[in-house]
């Protein structure tokens, strides 16, 4: 019997097989998740369905967090198939490529929101619209980088993005912990999927990673995903606000 045997999992941010989320999905179905897969829109549909399939994921839904409206009715859509959430998994950002392809300093007011609305304010609407749902002892969990702490040329307005949902994370765990719902973060080293290839000089930070890291190599989805699997479980029963390191120790290595 697998560590999430009975749990309902929703996973947000599936984009295709090389996803974190993804990876995320499927580790959890091996420990015996139930699982809700989301996607943004009908041409995402198309990638997202099949993979659901694959894991025999209990639905999919569509969710665009700009859209109220579709906030509003996320726990009607959830209801239809379940009548609770133990584990949200949050992996959504986006940032304009402009904004990241052009020095911050240029950095429109309008890139600034979306960035914002997208890869920071949805872990608060999400949680704000799924939060009757929610459990005792569910697990949210939300994605970041170390962009957030230090500067990393071609991150720009994502690394404030991240700031501010890394910040978000910490409130909402002071917010949920009376009600012993835990929310924490994962910051990934770079690894190779559909989002980071929107971010400048991507094959120069996998290569510098691998060089630089402690353990002389690169993470992958799966030792996210793993780690993901702890923080949804009841092993991890004590921890929440907490950002957790997968980078193979590159954020701990000085220049």
């Amino acid at each position: 019997m697998g560590i999430l045997q009975g749990k309902k999992a929703l996973i947000l941010g599936v984009a295709n097989e090389r996803s974190i989320a993804w990876a995320i999905a499927e580790q959890f179905k091996k420990e015996g998740a139930s699982l809700g897969l989301s996607y943004l829109n009908d041409a995402l549909k198309k990638r997202v369905e099949p993979l659901a399939e694959q894991i025999e994921a209990d639905f999919t839904f569509e969710l665009d967090v700009t859209d109220d409206g579709q906030l509003k009715s996320l726990p009607k859509t959830v209801n239809k198939f379940w009548n609770q959430v133990d584990i949200i998994i949050h992996s959504l950002a986006f940032a304009e490529r402009e904004d990241l392809k052009n020095p911050f300093v240029q950095t429109s007011r309008e890139g600034f929101l979306t960035a914002m609305n997208v890869s920071a304010y949805s872990l608060v609407a999400v949680t704000q619209h799924l939060k009757p749902l929610l459990q005792k002892d569910s697990s949210i969990i939300t994605m970041t980088y170390h962009g957030s702490q230090q500067v990393m040329p071609g991150y720009n307005v994502m690394g404030v993005a991240k700031a501010a949902l890394e910040s978000s994370m910490r409130y909402l765990a002071h917010d949920l912990g009376p009600d012993k719902i835990r929310v924490n973060a994962i910051s990934a080293g770079p690894i190779k999927t559909l989002a980071a290839s929107g971010v400048g000089g991507f094959r120069d930070k996998l290569k510098y990673a691998a060089e630089k890291s402690a353990l002389k190599e690169n993470v992958t989805q799966e030792d996210v995903a793993k780690t993901a699997t702890y923080l949804a479980s009841d092993l991890s029963s004590g921890v929440t606000g907490e950002i957790i390191y997968v980078d193979a120790g590159l954020s701990i290595m000085g220049a």
